[in-house]
């Protein structure tokens, strides 16, 4: 095997990888969302309020921004395949601990769930820039994003039945059987490559078309959505910039609406629209869903249209969801899928516009870390703030105001950020 990025090119199709990262994937959202459609049930139980609940989210969003360092080091250490194998392990023990009783085992788990998942946040984009040839990548790495959506759907929409058959607990515990496939999958990939001595860190020795030594960089690339290590001298320089923090804005506003609406979708339909459990979680999916078709559908505006058209598409769903939610509940389904393409195309457009902005490869690992490193701690307050609001008001009329005015902010800092990349700022 090669050692640099380009040897991938001209190799057929590696779909068992492919497969592997796509069933891997399933897991590495659907656990976050998994107790949503339950969450009223949660909060009896445990007898804990709004507020409390919203913690089991931001647990792992939280576990996001602080842990990518040392994510990035376990990858350097252990290998790609021994890392996604960790990585999916972690995610199964949290599931099982957050089925103890007790709201604080089931807080633990979440965070154990948080960081597991952030190995495989940075571990699965290296995998698909090493594997699979340079002319797919932007393919497979839509067909990724969309899965992470299939899996939150997946969960959204059948941890309510399963619920009500099995109790919640048990519904929780039930989405492991996809980790154990991922489980199993990453198992046989790891002893075909130790078969082979085709180790990570024998496959990124030597240089970088960049000039720059492997060791030097982080070990993440900028794929999507996901975090990425950088050097604090290289952060130094990138803080000047003003793309930077209209990008850091733009995406700790897109962190925050996502999980918040993520977490509490299915009470505030069920409270709005007098659901059952089962109705409203079938209608919360509808946001994780559609999303699916949104990491397919901004990538192609990209390609056809001019670069602002993306951008404003974004934003117009983003507006759409939250003020149609807040004046016409009755036509939440509708909003959702509007505001899906929002959700999922949003991480799109920043991540490229933070690409094509950046001056090195270096620039653009160091301006990701600061991004997503403070977009993912902001965000993680979302969903614990929206659940205050509701607590202390009485009903969800202040959350979703809150959130039209967050999405105004959002439209107002990333619509800036194109000028300001095209002007090199």
């Amino acid at each position: 095997m090669t050692s640099s990025r380009a040897g991938s090119i001209g190799r057929g199709i590696p779909w068992f990888v492919i497969t592997g990262v796509l069933v891997a994937a399933l897991s590495m959202r659907g656990p976050i969302v998994a107790p949503t459609p339950v969450l009223r049930d949660i909060e009896g139980d445990l007898g804990i309020g709004s507020a409390t609940a919203g913690l089991l989210t931001t647990a792992p969003v939280l576990m996001f921004a602080l842990l990518t360092p040392l994510a990035a080091l376990i990858i350097r250490r252990a290998g790609a395949e021994l890392a996604l194998m960790l990585s999916l392990s972690g995610v199964l023990l949290g599931t099982l601990v957050r089925a103890l009783p007790g709201f604080g085992w089931m807080l633990t788990g979440m965070f154990v769930i948080g960081a597991a998942i952030t190995i495989g946040n940075v571990v699965i984009p290296v995998i698909i820039r090493r594997d699979v040839p340079a002319a797919r990548v932007g393919v497979v790495t839509a067909a990724y994003v969309a899965t992470l959506n299939a899996g939150s759907l997946i969960t959204s929409l059948l941890t309510a039945p399963l619920a009500a058959l099995i109790g919640w607990p048990a519904a929780l515990v039930a989405w492991a059987v996809l980790t154990l496939v991922g489980i199993a999958l990453w198992g046989v990939q790891l002893r075909r490559s130790r078969r082979e001595g085709d180790r990570y860190g024998e496959r990124y020795s030597g240089e970088e078309p960049s000039g720059e030594r492997v060791e030097d960089l982080d070990p993440t690339v900028l794929t999507g959505p996901m975090p990425v290590v950088a050097r604090a001298d290289r952060e130094r320089s990138i803080a000047r910039r003003p793309v930077t923090w209209l990008l850091l804005v733009s995406f700790a506003i897109q962190c925050a609406i996502y999980y918040g609406l993520s977490t509490w979708l299915p009470t505030l339909t069920a409270d709005e629209l007098g659901l059952n459990a089962e109705a409203a979680g079938a209608l919360a999916s509808l946001f994780q869903g559609a999303g699916i078709a949104g990491a397919f559908l901004v990538p192609l505006l990209a390609r056809f249209t001019r670069p602002i058209v993306p951008t404003v598409t974004i934003c117009v769903s983003w507006l759409v969801l939250t003020v149609g939610m807040l004046l016409s509940p009755e036509l939440t389904w509708l909003w959702l899928m509007i505001g899906a393409i929002g959700h999922a195309g949003g991480f799109v457009v920043i991540f490229t516009t933070l690409v094509t902005v950046s001056r090195s490869d270096a620039e653009a690992a160091g301006m990701s870390a600061l991004v997503q490193g403070g977009g993912y701690a902001v965000g993680a307050l979302g969903a614990p703030v929206m659940g205050a609001l509701h607590e202390v008001t009485g009903d969800w009329t202040a959350t979703l105001a809150l959130l039209v005015a967050l999405a105004v902010i959002y439209c107002a800092t990333l619509l800036a950020s194109v000028p300001a990349a095209r002007r090199g700022r």
